[in-house]
């Protein structure tokens, strides 16, 4: 990194590692312990994936689904019924709340028992400075790091659904009703042919700002990004760019050295 500018980042913290090594490729305030909004549905992913239940079973979404914290909308109407993959690739693709709320809400023990294998996950992966309350991310008592956070990424990473279902550019889901509803990907890039994205989350609320989590290749390398605390609406995808720029001018400096 000698003699190199490294990128003037917009995010208030953020890291990248190289996936291989395990080294920092850039850090800025990696140890802030601050919220970590809908980052956190990865967790929740693992989780669910880990006890082993049925993605092919059906869930009803109930009034117990709805957010009172922050009174977000969602398209899943109280009453629609999906099957837990589909909630699943909804929570993770599209940042669907009530879809994450309903994966914690059925979890054998409930909501309760969710959280709590969200934490010990979390230990397990020697995310020290982790706290978990809740499967959305909507409350800003799930905190993390910068630097914690590129060990659920990597953890993550190795779960193939994790992978397809955060990079799949949409979904439609079928209703009893016979009516179709259409879901985006929450994160741009994954649209962008640039960009070799292999693991991807959003995050938003107003205590966490914009987040951005991903694996991607770039200049031939694998590297784990975080980025936390965007302040604009854009920045976290332009930080994600800038990033990019930088790695392949390194490595074209590197070669021409």
């Amino acid at each position: 990194m000698a003699g190199q500018r490294v990128p003037e980042l917009k995010s208030s913290a953020a890291l990248v590692i190289d996936q291989d090594e395990g080294r920092p490729l850039f850090a800025k305030n990696v140890d802030n312990v601050v919220p970590i909004a809908s980052i956190t549905k990865l967790m929740t992913a693992m989780v669910v994936i880990d006890a082993g239940l049925p993605l092919t079973e059906h869930i009803a979404i109930s009034e117990a689904d709805k957010d009172l914290l922050k009174g977000t909308r969602s398209r899943l109407r109280i009453g629609t019924v999906l099957t837990r993959g589909e909630l699943l690739q909804l929570a993770l693709m599209a940042s669907e709340n009530r879809a994450a709320e309903a994966l914690s809400r059925v979890f054998p023990g409930g909501t309760s028992a969710f959280v709590a294998a969200m934490n010990q996950k979390a230990v397990e992966l020697g995310m020290w400075r982790t706290r978990f309350v809740d499967g959305t991310g909507l409350s800003s008592d799930n905190v993390s790091t910068a630097q914690d956070l590129t060990k659920m990424v990597a953890a993550a990473y190795r779960y193939p659904l994790i992978r397809d279902f955060t990079t799949d550019t949409g979904l439609t889901v079928r209703l009893a009703n016979g009516q179709s509803m259409n879901y985006r990907n929450s994160n741009r890039l994954v649209n962008n042919r640039e960009w070799q994205i292999g693991l991807s989350k959003t995050g938003y609320i107003s205590e966490a700002g914009r987040c951005l989590v991903m694996q991607a290749k770039i200049a031939g390398k694998p590297v784990i990004i975080v980025l936390l605390d965007s302040w604009g609406k854009l920045t976290r995808i332009a930080d994600a760019n800038r990033i990019k720029r930088w790695m392949e001018t390194r490595v074209v400096t590197q070669t021409a050295g």
